[in-house]
This record gives C-alpha cells, sequence and structure tokens, in this order.
C-alpha cells in the first residue's frame, strides 16, 4: 500500500471511529463505571469484532451477507435486540453506571464479551466493509498484506480513539455519579442512548 492510499485510510478511518455508535456508547459506559484503565476491556472485545468483520469480507462471505436478505435482518434484529437490551439493563440499573446494570466490579471478561457482542451483532458493518475494502485494495498485488495493513490501521485508530476520545471524555461526567441522582441520571441517558442505536439499527435500511 502506497504512503498516499494508506493516509487517506487514516482519515477515513478517523472519520468512521468518530462517528458515535453503539461501539462509543459501550466504552463511555464502561469507562464511568469501571473506570478509564479498565474500559479497554470493552475496547479490545470491540476489536476483536472489527477484526472478524474484516475477515469475513476478505473471505468473500460479506457477499453471502449482502445478498442475503434473510440472513441480513436475522443478524440485524438479533443486534438491535441486545442492544435494546443493554439499554433496559442500564436505564432500570440501580448502581453506578460502568456495566450496563451490573455491580461495580464487573470482571474484565465481562466488558470484552460485551464489546465483542455490541460490534459483532452488527452486519451492517459487514456490508460497510464490503464497499469499504476495496477503495484500499489492489487485486492485482498480494491480497494478505494489504488487508493485514488495512486491518492493523483501523484497528490501531479505533482503539486510539476510544480509548482517548470517547472514554477520556466520559470521565469529564465521573462527578455525577457521585450522587445518587447522578447516576439515575446518567443510567437512563446511556440507557436511552443504547435503545436509541438499537432501534436504529432496526429500522435503517
Amino acid at each position: 500500500m502506497s504512503w498516499s492510499l494508506w493516509l487517506t485510510l487514516v482519515a477515513a478511518g478517523a472519520l468512521i471511529s468518530l462517528t458515535p455508535g453503539a461501539g462509543a456508547v459501550n466504552t463511555m459506559a464502561n469507562s464511568l463505571g469501571s473506570g478509564w484503565s479498565r474500559s479497554i476491556w470493552g475496547i479490545l472485545g470491540q476489536q476483536v469484532a472489527l477484526l472478524a468483520h474484516i475477515a469475513v469480507v476478505a473471505a468473500g462471505v460479506g457477499v453471502l451477507v449482502a445478498g442475503s436478505p434473510v440472513l441480513f435482518n436475522v443478524i440485524r434484529y438479533a443486534g438491535a435486540a441486545y442492544l435494546v437490551y443493554l439499554g433496559v439493563r442500564q436505564f432500570r440499573s440501580r448502581a453506578g453506571v460502568a456495566r450496563v446494570g451490573e455491580t461495580a466490579s464487573e470482571p474484565a471478561w465481562s466488558m470484552f464479551r460485551r464489546g465483542l457482542l455490541v460490534n459483532l451483532t452488527n452486519p451492517k458493518a459487514v456490508v460497510f466493509f464490503l464497499a469499504f475494502t476495496p477503495q484500499f485494495i489492489r487485486p492485482e498485488r498480494p491480497l494478505l498484506p494489504q488487508y493485514a495493513v488495512l486491518a492493523a490501521t483501523i484497528i490501531a485508530i479505533d482503539v486510539v480513539v476510544m480509548w482517548f476520545f470517547f472514554a477520556a471524555a466520559a470521565r469529564g461526567l465521573g462527578r455525577l455519579t457521585q450522587r445518587e441522582s447522578g447516576q439515575r441520571t446518567l443510567n437512563r441517558v446511556f440507557g436511552g442512548l443504547f435503545v436509541g442505536v438499537g432501534v436504529l439499527l432496526a429500522a435503517v435500511h
């Protein structure tokens, strides 16, 4: 991959990562509830899902998902339902905002698993990468190194944006959790955001 093409990929990847979505909401909730440093576990789970989406596209399975309305809709509605479920749990939580309704000592594996599921159950990512990836791949050149560079770049950018932008920004709201009323407000805000993202995922075609 040429430097000019790679720099274009960096710019596009940063724009994609900075666009708020389920991953950003999940990252902020983890940061508020479990702390900035431990929020990395949820971010890593999201990156594994992102890598899976890229691998699916690279293997050509993305064409099947994009071309099968039934399969696409099953995965899409499953992902939307999971986000709504997370939102309802967060909204009804009486504890801190951290973990979508569990205790403040949420294990790293729990955050990792939720981050994985939040991104993995979004089939639109497969369709997006199916349209996005060919812009940065040259079929006449070896494919594996190109996909490796693309995946490493996109994942590195997403980790930086999620951890140093969304998770760090959430820390500014941390003082609200010192009061019970503030905890309830943030639980409802983030619960509503999860539900909203889930509804959009199900409604937007």
